[in-house]
């Protein structure tokens, strides 16, 4: 619940108008993975709803397991041509030597980590002693030993929840536009799409990077990709994770030796 909790709050600063956004954040001295290093992929953390005419969102099963197959893909395609080797969990049970408990412990603790991140960083409830210090949010020492065990630098989690608008929500959006027209202005949400992705350095535990996608909309049938599609997954997978920045640090460090 505290999930979609946070997912509406960010959905609400979007919601006004047909948008999409991404941030972010990085250790300040975070470099993108370079060279032959190592990336385990955790198994995507996908959840996919229903908007009903009343407003109400109902997880579908059936939606959120082919969203979360099509992203799978996705990322194989997108980390085909990074240089690194790359595993992609599409089950927990398909890392050799280590106990499908022990990986879905590792994502319950990255689910609160992440939660707290995207709420402290993207929904306006800034921790004082975190301001300007780039990302200071670890996995600890669960995360180093599956490094350890596992021979792997890194590895990213991915979180997605699509809202789908159904056809009675979208026909009372489209009364809520036609209100608009004559005076009577009464939006009402629509189709909308939570996002997140975090890199961990298995060496240290430490998260070094992070990125959120949100959108939405209240104009009826605007869609921003939908992930139960290949095509939309693709989209999603891109957004997140086609653009990685380097750190604060790093960035200025390269900005002097390009004025030189």
């Amino acid at each position: 619940m505290r999930k979609i909790g946070i997912a509406l709050a960010l959905a609400l600063s979007v919601a006004s108008s047909a948008c999409v956004q991404t941030r972010q954040f990085a250790d300040v001295t975070f470099t993108p993975p370079q060279g032959d290093y190592r990336l385990l992929v955790m198994r995507p953390d996908v959840t996919v709803n229903a908007i009903t005419t009343g407003g109400m969102s109902e997880p579908r099963a059936d939606w959120t397991e082919a969203a979360r197959q099509h992203i799978v893909n996705a990322v194989r395609a997108q980390q085909s041509g990074t240089g690194g080797k790359v595993q992609v969990l599409a089950r927990r049970s398909e890392l050799a030597g280590i106990r499908e408990e022990q990986v879905a412990e590792l994502e319950r603790l990255h689910s609160a980590v992440g939660q707290s991140i995207a709420l402290h960083k993207y929904a306006g409830a800034a921790l004082p002693t975190k301001r300007g210090r780039g990302l200071e949010y670890t996995l600890g020492q669960d995360a180093v030993e599956l490094g350890r065990r596992t021979g792997f630098d890194y590895a990213l989690f991915l979180t997605a929840q699509d809202n789908i608008a159904t056809t009675g929500r979208t026909a009372l959006q489209v009364l809520g536009v036609a209100g608009c027209i004559v005076g009577f202005c009464a939006p009402q949400g629509g189709s909308n799409q939570f996002a997140y992705a975090s890199l961990v350095d298995l060496r240290t535990g430490e998260v070094v990077w992070f990125n959120v996608l949100q959108t939405g909309s209240q104009l009826p049938g605007v869609k921003f990709g939908d992930i139960r599609t290949a095509e939309g997954a693709a989209q999603m997978v891109d957004r997140l994770l086609g653009r990685m920045k380097a750190g604060r640090e790093v960035r200025r460090t390269q900005a002097r030796q390009e004025t030189r």
